[in-house]
């Protein structure tokens, strides 16, 4: 429903059916959350739309999403795109970084290093406005590392390197659909390969996924039976 089919509410009045202060209200239009209201004479009026908008905001506050996620997802409503891009295989429970770590039964040393390896960010990079199950599940694996004896520092060279790796290789797989010469696209190709990455980013963020799976299993496989292999060879050297 347009404006146009309602008569409108003056701010004051969408502030008490959303049960949102005023500023709150206009602090979301300079966020560019709302939609600008339509002038009818000297007042500003709102309608439905408004209140639907100010409902979803609320919704994605209380899963802990931060305003710039928020922004983006509204912009998205759409397409289930972007909403699939951002649900966490983990579950919506929070946790503090303290949290984590005790769950997890590491120290501040681990932590320390792992950050400063760039595998565990702060959670506004990822649109989130606290830490999540994904993040306790990651720090359980490097506490599997540790507890097997794993020095921090080979700790921390690892993830160093996942990171790394992983942000150039996606970086090149989004370039894809940005247009890059990684492909040669045939006049019209790119606008409606672009098109269909925005509409199903759910699915192609799935199918990337188990690729990447499927690649980084078999690449350990082939990897380690090289390594046994050359290990082989050096010992019949030695004999």
């Amino acid at each position: 429903m347009s404006l146009m089919d309602h008569n409108g509410w003056r701010i004051d009045d969408l502030a008490q059916k959303a049960g949102l202060p005023v500023d709150t209200i206009r602090y979301y239009q300079r966020e560019g959350l709302l939609p600008p209201a339509q002038r009818a004479g000297r007042c500003k009026m709102y309608g439905p739309v408004h209140l639907t908008r100010l409902e979803r905001i609320r919704e994605l506050q209380q899963r802990r999403f931060s305003l710039a996620a928020i922004r983006a997802l509204i912009d998205d409503a759409g397409s289930t795109g972007l909403r699939a891009v951002f649900t966490d295989a983990g579950g919506a429970k929070e946790y503090s970084l303290d949290e984590m770590a005790e769950l997890a039964g590491v120290d501040g040393t681990i932590i320390s290093a792992i950050c400063k390896a760039g595998l565990l960010r702060e959670p506004r990079q990822y649109g989130r406005a606290t830490y999540d199950g994904d993040d306790l599940e990651m720090l359980h694996a490097v506490a599997a590392l540790w507890n097997l004896g794993l020095p921090v520092k080979a700790i921390a060279a690892i993830a160093r390197i996942y990171t790394e790796g992983v942000e150039q290789m996606q970086r090149r797989v989004m370039d894809v659909f940005g247009g890059s010469n990684e492909v040669e696209w045939d006049p019209g190709e790119y606008e409606q390969v672009y098109e269909l990455a925005r509409a199903s980013a759910g699915i192609l963020l799935d199918a990337t996924r188990r690729i990447v799976d499927y690649t980084h299993h078999r690449t350990l496989q082939r990897l380690t039976l090289d390594a046994l292999a050359e290990d082989q060879a050096e010992s019949g050297r030695r004999a």
